[in-house]
């Protein structure tokens, strides 16, 4: 999958759901590997904000963002259309502190991308793959997020509350850019009865109405009272029909569970990648949301360290296998140390090797405390980088890879019959003249056991 964006700029206009202004968003294309960020442009310097969990903070009924003093606030149902519609990298420029509300849902931020239209870019797009379980559970125990392993991005959620009329509800995703499009997107935000007043004496939802939300009726009001909030509320008059106030229809029977499901997608994005995990959401909220997204960008950038271990399953097929291997290297049996690679690219490679007791080194290294001898763990990790190298070459079978120097080579830990050391070799300087510098590192499980740096030529061996 490629990174994508949006192929020219919107502009949608609304009130801020909080602060109740009128608010412009101008969303443009952007750059393979911006993600997305957010300029206030009403504000001197056009100060400019990551749409990352790490500049993620505490704000009363939406999510907020905040860099260096300068806020935004109520951005997911934005980030939650970007990402379900497949978009990577998009810049907002935003003229206030709020995106507008519109309706309550994400349905005219989808409307605006899929009239502008989706690039297709070059770079790969960046996944976070979920290899364990996670969860955040609130103080009080009530509010729980779980995210299981799994090779997509699927969504499960219940809501259950206080309310005759909203006790308990379920939605699903299952990731599809369609389904979000048409069964997540129009579902609007939704507030009870009893929460009106003391928002708005906390000063918020100043731009909240009757047309950008669900009001649920989860008790029984006299006439006055109901005439009292029409006040509030500036309408002439309000209706009951089935729990909901002002006779608005639902769009799903289940409506509210899926608006807390949008709202979920959009709060996860602030990881900054998409993510291949089973989301399971139990009562979720904003501050729940986005403490588990600090969580997801706090190991995404640990995973994406150049020395982490990568998450690989080394029992899955693998990207080439020991005879596609034979067809770039010259290197055969005994000395043949790469088994299989899962990975390469312009500028990483991922590959493995099995070690076995039948290891013809293991015989003399050493008889009673077999080992794997050090530099043999170098000409693996060279070996792989051969193969990164020769990946490059349009006719590998004519180039051959001479390593020139190795340098810094540390040995951290033993590698013993029935490891599987993952090796990862990753260019750290532009190649010039035929000469490659590599970074090489091998793993057992997650253990760092040999790291060091390599610089090789490639080399032109057959006409």
């Amino acid at each position: 999958m490629k990174q994508r964006t949006i192929k020219k700029s919107f502009v949608l206009k609304g009130r801020g759901l909080h602060n109740g202004k009128e608010v412009t968003a101008t969303f443009l294309p952007a750059a393979e590997n911006t993600g997305y960020r957010i300029t206030r442009v009403d504000l001197e310097h056009r100060p400019e904000i990551p749409a990352l969990a790490a500049y993620a903070t505490l704000a009363e009924r939406s999510s907020c963002l905040e860099k260096e003093g300068v806020r935004v606030y109520t951005m997911e149902h934005a980030l939650a259309a970007l990402h379900g519609c497949g978009i990577d990298n998009c810049l907002v420029e935003l003229d206030g502190e709020e995106f507008p509300i519109l309706d309550g849902s994400a349905k005219h931020f989808v409307e605006g991308i899929e009239q502008t239209g989706i690039e297709e870019q070059t770079a790969p797009r960046r996944y976070f793959k979920v290899t364990e379980p996670i969860e955040h559970t609130s103080e009080d125990g009530l509010t729980r997020l779980t995210l299981l392993p799994d090779d997509s991005y699927n969504v499960n959620l219940i809501v259950a509350y206080n309310s005759p009329y909203l006790s308990m509800q379920y939605a699903t995703y299952s990731g599809k850019e369609t389904d979000f499009a048409r069964e997540i997107a129009p579902c609007r935000t939704f507030v009870f009865l009893r929460e009106i007043e003391p928002l708005l004496k906390q000063n918020l939802i100043k731009g909240g109405d009757l047309d950008n939300a669900i009001v649920i009726m989860d008790r029984e009001i006299s006439q006055d009272e109901m005439d009292r909030l029409a006040l509030l509320l500036q309408r002439d008059s309000m209706k009951v029909k089935q729990g909901i106030l002002n006779n608005i229809t639902l769009h799903f029977d289940n409506e509210p569970a899926r608006h807390k499901l949008l709202d979920v997608i959009g709060d996860l994005a602030l990881c900054g990648r998409f993510i291949k995990a089973r989301v399971i959401a139990e009562r979720p909220g904003h501050k729940a949301n986005t403490t588990m997204a600090k969580k997801l960008h706090k190991l995404i950038l640990a995973s994406e360290r150049e020395d982490a271990c990568p998450a690989i399953d080394v029992t899955a097929t693998p990207l080439m296998d020991i005879n596609r291997i034979k067809g770039l290297l010259p290197h055969r049996p005994p000395f043949l140390l790469v088994d299989k690679i899962y990975e390469v690219t312009d500028h990483v490679v991922i590959g493995c090797k099995n070690v076995t007791m039948n290891e013809p080194f293991f015989t003399g290294h050493f008889p009673d405390e077999p080992v794997m001898p050090g530099v043999l763990l170098v000409e693996a990790m060279a070996q792989c980088g051969g193969i990164l190298v020769l990946n490059q070459v349009e006719d590998p079978e004519n180039y051959s890879t001479y390593f020139l120097r190795i340098d810094g080579i540390k040995f951290r830990k033993k590698v013993v019959p029935g490891d599987t050391v993952v090796f990862k070799l990753v260019t750290i300087a532009p190649t010039r003249r035929g000469i490659v510098t590599m970074r090489g590192y091998a793993f057992v499980g997650k253990n760092l056991v040999c790291e060091g740096e390599f610089m090789a030529q490639v080399a032109k061996t057959k006409n």
